[in-house]
């Protein structure tokens, strides 16, 4: 993948990606607009106000992804400091598109990747789509959540950048914690990267919000993973990324 990203391709992809979601909805409003007219001013008008809602929510969405995805610092990844000559592990779910940022930002980093993705599980046709337009690196390692293929103590810092929310399963998801915490130094960090389930994200994507975690769910998460968070750092309003540590290590 390309280090340098386009100035419009956060939100392009996401349009690219569930370009069927906008086909669907489009027509939708198309079919509403043309036969409005067979019915009472009472239901045209109800047709009106659910068509201004639906292309506000739409337009806000892609307006707010623009902002995170395009204008903001949200990949140069400010929040990773000293990672040369470190081993380090970033883990996806499908799509990485953050192993080539750190792998030229860090040039001296031993940095594993691994994805998650399991095409019988995550059977979304987004993910499908940008995985044939954006081929994993050929150095990634395929892996499940339950048990990851490396010693305890192995990395430095770990990575899980906008991926951990496709663990829907809150079971699963406190394992996957666990191997992280397994597999990380003591004296280690791990870096968990999100939109949370609140309200600035359910301005933004309205019923698409429930798509992710609150932050209640990911506190209990980490209690259970017997992890602690050092820190949270906002990258805008909408991103959330979570500093993780070991239990009895502190800054």
């Amino acid at each position: 993948m390309e280090l340098k990203r386009k100035s419009t391709q956060g939100v392009l992809n996401i349009i690219r990606f569930n370009w069927h979601f906008y086909l669907i909805a489009f027509i939708i409003l198309v079919i509403l607009f043309l036969f409005k007219n067979q019915f009472s001013l009472q239901i045209q008008t109800s047709f009106n106000i659910v068509v201004l809602v639906a292309i506000y929510i739409i337009s806000t969405s892609l307006l707010v992804s623009f902002y995170i995805y395009d204008l903001s610092d949200l990949y140069q990844l400010k929040w990773i400091e000293n990672a040369d000559n470190k081993k380090i592990l970033n883990i996806n779910a499908g799509f990485d598109e953050t192993s080539e940022i750190i792998i030229n930002k860090f040039p001296k980093a031993d940095l594993t990747i691994c994805d998650f993705y399991n095409p019988e599980k995550h059977t979304e046709v987004s993910i499908k789509r940008a995985r044939r337009a954006y081929p994993p690196n050929p150095n990634t390692i395929s892996v499940v959540t339950g048990r990851l293929p490396f010693l305890d103590n192995t990395f430095d810092q770990t990575f899980a950048i906008l991926s951990a929310h496709e663990i829907r399963n809150q079971a699963e998801r406190v394992q996957f914690f666990k191997e992280l915490n397994r597999i990380t130094k003591s004296s280690g960090q791990i870096f968990v990267t999100e939109h949370l389930r609140d309200f600035n994200n359910f301005w933004a994507y309205s019923i698409g919000f429930f798509h992710f975690h609150s932050h209640h769910i990911w506190t209990k998460t980490f209690i259970q993973a017997n992890l602690t968070v050092a820190n949270e750092i906002k990258t805008t309003p909408f991103i959330t990324t979570f500093v993780l540590e070991k239990n009895g290590i502190t800054n």
